[in-house]
């Protein structure tokens, strides 16, 4: 009876300790994706930016050295990411493959222009300093226009604001949460062996005596339920990367290092004081309280 009661005990304890690890490493795990996001939200909007495009067409009159100068000072301009030129053929068999069928047949000629296409610097996606851009190569006399997604930028550009002012909500939410969920693991737990704890109390022992190793515990569960969360987040950033190279997560060793080290942190400094404050309150309590 007494080694089947001790087996019961045993598989109680394991059962409790694992429940702790799991939460722990969930909420630091959601906390952690968040924090990526967080960390990856300005290389996000920058790759968004720059996909927006500038459309300088040439007029058919335009000389090749005039083409090739406008090109080599777009290219070199300090608001260019980049420039290519696409010769209106180019452009008419996009057209065609986009469309399904041949249009200059219909037409008889081809109406499209000789065009380079600039993708900008995400800091000068504005209207402000397009205004200025487009100003400047509308002066020269073979452009026939320039055209960009005027209301596209200002969206962008306000949504940006929108996002960002939310995600520092977001963000202070999430970690209020992990705290409460973290805490209401560790007290469950430790609520479990209250009758312990003031039976130690009761026998002389000291209330940091008591205390020790439950904290010692809860933190090698917290580093534990840690590493499984930063596991975790390794292998998201790798399926991102494997998804989307563009963002070049691999090269931001700094940034992720930092991150995987503060959601270690995190999980033992919350591990240690939730153990504290659930040991405090019965340590607290008198020996009829702990029936209710």
């Amino acid at each position: 009876m007494s080694k089947a009661y001790e087996r019961y005990q045993k598989r109680r304890l394991i059962s409790s300790y694992f429940s702790v690890t799991l939460s722990i490493s969930l909420v630091l795990f959601l906390l952690g994706v968040f924090g990526l996001i967080l960390v990856n939200a300005n290389k996000v909007t920058k790759l968004f930016k720059e996909q927006m495009t500038i459309l300088v067409f040439l007029k058919d009159n335009a000389k090749q050295i005039e083409v090739d100068q406008l090109q080599k000072h777009l290219a070199l301009a300090d608001y260019t990411k980049n420039a290519q030129y696409v010769a209106k053929e180019d452009a008419a068999e996009q057209f065609n493959e986009d469309i399904g069928e041949n249009f200059i047949e219909f037409l008889g000629y081809n109406p499209l222009l000789n065009s380079i296409n600039v993708h900008l610097k995400a800091s000068y996606v504005n209207n402000d300093s397009l205004k200025t851009i487009v100003a400047d190569l509308e002066k020269k006399a073979y452009v026939q226009e320039v055209n960009y997604d005027k209301p596209m930028i200002g969206l962008i550009n306000d949504n940006i604001q929108k996002i960002g002012f939310w995600l520092l909500i977001v963000s202070g939410v999430i970690t209020v949460i992990v705290v409460l969920l973290i805490h209401s693991s560790i007290r469950l737990s430790i609520y479990s062996k209250r009758f312990t704890i003031k039976t130690m109390q009761l026998v002389g022992a000291t209330k940091s005596f008591i205390r020790k190793p439950f904290i010692r515990k809860n933190m090698q569960l917290g580093f534990t339920g840690s590493l499984l969360a930063i596991l975790a987040l390794g292998g998201l950033v790798y399926f991102i990367h494997r998804s989307y190279p563009e963002l070049k997560l691999h090269e931001e060793w700094l940034p992720l290092g930092i991150l995987f080290a503060s959601v270690l942190l995190i999980g033992l400094f919350i591990s240690a004081i939730s153990t504290y404050f659930a040991t405090q309150r019965f340590l607290n309590l008198q020996t009829d309280d702990l029936y209710f």
